[in-house]
């Protein structure tokens, strides 16, 4: 059975998510990473079930996860921020050594999507992906450019799909 197939049996229903915001800076009256995430996916029908918003620190990110993948009914948690190379930039660090199972087509879609608009400073982002406790974990860079590619792109256009993969028994 095919891609085709597979998002026709998924269908159009609403998923479940939970939005963590990664800044030392933003506040949630300051996270327009968050209102976008969160309007545009409900403007979609889905559900917004947790917002977080963290300090860039190993534990608080750490502690993030596993409760939000410990949410009853919560289907993908979305991390924006701490995806670069500088010293304060752990999300990566810490998602990468919880995930079961990794998508590295997510990040490497998101770089070369990310290179048509920013050139070779692309290469920066340690975007990523995968699944942890049956759940989908998503994280990216925190720059609204960023969010916004990877949601509309990769993200949005295969929502149901990726929701309906981890959920089926076979």
């Amino acid at each position: 059975m095919g891609a085709e197939q597979h998002r026709e049996l998924a269908g159009k229903g609403a998923v479940t998510v939970a939005i963590v915001t990664v800044s030392d800076t933003r506040t949630p009256d300051t996270d327009v990473n968050r209102k976008y995430i969160s309007e545009r996916l409900v403007e979609l029908g889905h559900n917004v079930a947790a917002y977080r918003l963290i300090k860039d620190e190993p534990d608080q990110v750490a502690a993030a996860l596993n409760e939000l993948t410990d949410m009853p009914g919560v289907q993908l948690v979305l991390f924006n921020g701490g995806t670069g190379i500088a010293p304060r930039d752990t999300t990566y660090d810490v998602i990468s050594k919880y995930l079961e199972k990794t998508l590295p087509g997510f990040g490497e879609l998101f770089r070369m999507l990310s290179y048509q608009e920013v050139g070779a400073a692309a290469m920066f982002s340690r975007a990523t992906a995968g699944v942890y406790r049956k759940t989908l974990v998503f994280s990216m860079p925190g720059s609204p450019n960023a969010v916004q590619v990877a949601l509309e792109k990769l993200i949005i256009p295969e929502i149901n799909h990726l929701a309906w993969e981890i959920a089926r028994k076979s």
